[in-house]
């Protein structure tokens, strides 16, 4: 891989580094890599993965998939259907594709540190609310 590929993974991995949290970027490139979707198909399918933390409305998601889109991460384009009003379909670029497969470590590594926590409050759970023994 070339340098100049390099420093651009990088700011990539920074970039979806800031977006692990709640999780709505990840899940997002997850659904498009499978197929295109209208929006209301990604919100759908959002609350069907049950893996977004905190509120998910649907003017959240479209404002996430328009930063997505300004960063290059997913296309659009509006398609008119036989009925009803022409309705914007998101797809994944080839820099989304990217951005999942470096998510998948970020991901891990927030996985790995949640596993930690629970491990070390599971081994201190049982002392709390116990008295402590008086300092000699």
């Amino acid at each position: 891989m070339s340098e100049r590929n390099d420093v651009r993974e990088t700011e990539l991995r920074n970039l979806m580094a800031g977006y692990i949290d709640k999780m709505v970027w990840p899940t997002l490139l997850l659904l498009l890599v499978a197929k295109p979707a209208h929006g209301y198909e990604l919100i759908r399918a959002l609350h069907e993965m049950d893996t977004i933390e905190g509120d998910l409305d649907p003017a959240t998601v479209y404002r996430n998939l328009r930063r997505m889109e300004e960063d290059d991460l997913v296309s659009s384009y509006w398609e008119s259907g036989a009925a009803g009003p022409a309705r914007r379909l998101y797809q994944l670029t080839e820099r989304g594709e990217l951005a999942l497969h470096l998510c998948v470590p970020l991901v891990d590594s927030r996985k790995d540190s949640l596993e930690r926590f629970l491990h070390n409050y599971s081994a201190v759970s049982t002392d709390i609310g116990k008295e402590k023994p008086p300092n000699e």
